[in-house]
C-alpha cells in the first residue's frame, strides 16, 4: 500500500541527508514499490513567523498516515521537530525514527549520532510513564538498509498505529 509520509528533520543541518531518504523512491521502478509518497514541501517554506510555520506543518500533516523522524546530530533539540512529533501523535499517525548520521552530506562527510527525539516524549499508560521510544521503532538508514527497507518500516509504523 502506498502511504503519504510526513518527514520531520533538522532542515538546516540535515537537509542533504534527509533528501537522500526522502527521495529514495525516485530510483525505484514506481512509487508504490518504495512504499510511500513524500508529502512535505520544505523548499516552499520561508521564514514567516511561528504561526505561519505551525500552519504549514499542520497542512503538511493533513492526509498523512505516518511520520518519519529523520534523526541527525541535533534533531533532538529542534523546536519544530518536537512540534511535529506532538502534532503527529495527536493526529494518530504512526511514527518511526531513522538515524541518518552515517549518510554523507554535500561535502562527503558523515556526522555524529544524535539522541533519539522519542526519548523526550511520554504518555501515562496503566499508571506507568511510557516513553515514545518504547512505542515507536527506530532504524539506521545505512546499517538497516533504508533504501530497500524504508517502505516496510513505514507499513509497520502504520499497522502499529492501526492505520
Amino acid at each position: 500500500m502506498v502511504r503519504k509520509v510526513f518527514f520531520s528533520f533538522h532542515f538546516t543541518r540535515d537537509n542533504w541527508r534527509a533528501n537522500i531518504a526522502r527521495n529514495c523512491w525516485v530510483t525505484k521502478p514506481d512509487r508504490a514499490s518504495a512504499g510511500y509518497i513524500d508529502k512535505a514541501e520544505f523548499e516552499k517554506l520561508k521564514k514567516s513567523g511561528e504561526a505561519a510555520i505551525q500552519k504549514w506543518i499542520d497542512e503538511q500533516l493533513n492526509g498523512t498516515s505516518v511520520t518519519a523522524v529523520l534523526i541527525g546530530a541535533e534533531t533532538y533539540t529542534r523546536k519544530w521537530v518536537n512540534y511535529e512529533i506532538k502534532q503527529s501523535y495527536l493526529k494518530g499517525n504512526g511514527m518511526l525514527g531513522v538515524y541518518i548520521h552515517k549518510l554523507k552530506n554535500s561535502e562527503g562527510r558523515t556526522d555524529t549520532r544524535g539522541s533519539n527525539p522519542f526519548d523526550k516524549w511520554s504518555i501515562t499508560r496503566n499508571g506507568r510513564k511510557v516513553f515514545f521510544s518504547e512505542l515507536y521503532s527506530t532504524y539506521d538508514w545505512v546499517s538497516d538498509n533504508g533504501y530497500e527497507n524504508f517502505g516496510k518500516w513505514v507499513e509497520k509504523a502504520a499497522a502499529d498505529a492501526g492505520r
